[in-house]
């Protein structure tokens, strides 16, 4: 059986850590079954936390309650949008859970969340202290949140932002707090407005509810030239909706026919329509491993930024539709893009 090193060192590619740590898995099951029987927490770490890291150094893990198992092993990336493909590709290469272990690749609303307290820096942080200041501005798909806890008057703001940090991922889920939680403050002093942090749940659910429905936004801008620049994106655009999207497949469209300002218009328009309404009929057949994020046209030009699953055809389908496109030479652009760079005006 391997054993990996205090020193273990991420694999080149996670693709092959993520194959090491479930081999590694395997053999070392029945040894960290027995550590969990005999309560050997700092054991337990000494072997999980090197195997974690071969898949890569910045994975956050822990051991939780299990929903249906015993106990769940999370590897997260814990906010790190360009680590979210990685976690849930290991979660992906799990095992089936069983009776004494499930695995997440992030971290799951506890349903006892307000019964919990940790112990930050040797003070008591228990959830029922917790407080919130909450906005969410009509129209906006974001909850922007103000913590307060007693402890947080003698804690530094690194600290106590932490502490806010894990105890929104305990009231929400990781994935919720990224969906729908916007600027986080945690403060020395109760908002004037504070609520217990106990109703956090019912105020997303609330505003989740007017976003059921896809929905598109319309924008305009300029390029860095000053030219008239219109764009349709999803809204909310939301990465963590597609944690394995990290490939980014870049559609540009030359355009004849434009308007004073460089805008499609006429036949160019007509064209650029039936191009889109086909792109979407390929990505509807694509079994949900591919998505249109947004496009945008300026200066007799027209990008779609699409975002896939690198085991999926999406790049393929792409270069087969711009075959049969006849204003100018299209292409197609494909690179990896985790963090969703190409579209990072659109993700808020």
């Amino acid at each position: 059986m391997r054993l990996f090193g205090r020193k273990s060192e991420a694999a080149e590619d996670p693709a092959d850590g993520i194959g090491e740590f479930w081999t590694w898995w395997a053999e070392a099951r029945s040894e960290l079954d027995a550590m969990v029987a005999a309560g050997e927490a700092e054991r337990l770490a000494e072997w999980i936390g090197p195997a974690v890291t071969v898949v890569h150094p910045s994975l956050v893990w822990e051991i939780t309650p299990g929903f249906t198992a015993d106990q769940a092993l999370v590897v997260t990336a814990a906010g790190d949008p360009g680590l979210r493909a990685v976690a849930h590709r290991w979660a992906a290469a799990a095992p089936p859970a069983d009776g004494r272990w499930e695995f997440h690749p992030s971290r799951r609303a506890n349903p006892n969340a307000m019964d919990l307290t940790l112990d930050v820096d040797g003070y008591e942080f228990a959830l029922d202290k917790l407080v919130l200041g909450l906005r969410a501005p009509h129209g906006n798909p974001r909850v922007d949140v103000v913590a307060h806890h007693p402890i947080f008057g003698i804690l530094d703001e690194e600290t106590r932002t932490e502490a806010a940090l894990l105890a929104l991922d305990w009231l929400l889920g990781e994935d919720d707090v990224a969906r729908w939680v916007g600027e986080i403050s945690a403060v020395q002093f109760p908002p004037i407005d504070a609520v217990p942090a106990v109703h956090l749940p019912g105020v997303v659910a609330d505003l989740a509810s007017g976003f059921q429905e896809e929905q598109w936004a319309l924008l305009e801008g300029e390029t860095a030239t000053g030219a008239r620049l219109i764009a349709t994106a999803r809204y909310p655009l939301r990465p963590v909706d597609y944690p394995l999207f990290d490939q980014h497949i870049a559609i540009t469209l030359p355009y004849l026919h434009r308007d004073a300002d460089g805008l499609p218009a006429g036949p160019s328009l007509d064209a650029l329509r039936d191009f889109e309404e086909r792109l979407a009929g390929r990505i509807s057949r694509l079994n949900g491993t591919a998505v249109l994020a947004a496009h945008m046209s300026a200066e007799g030009q027209r990008v779609l930024h699409v975002y896939a699953d690198p085991v999926g055809d999406a790049a393929i389908h792409a270069k087969e539709l711009i075959i049969s496109w006849e204003e100018g030479q299209p292409r197609v652009d494909v690179v990896g893009d985790p963090a969703w760079t190409a579209v990072a005006p659109f993700l808020n």
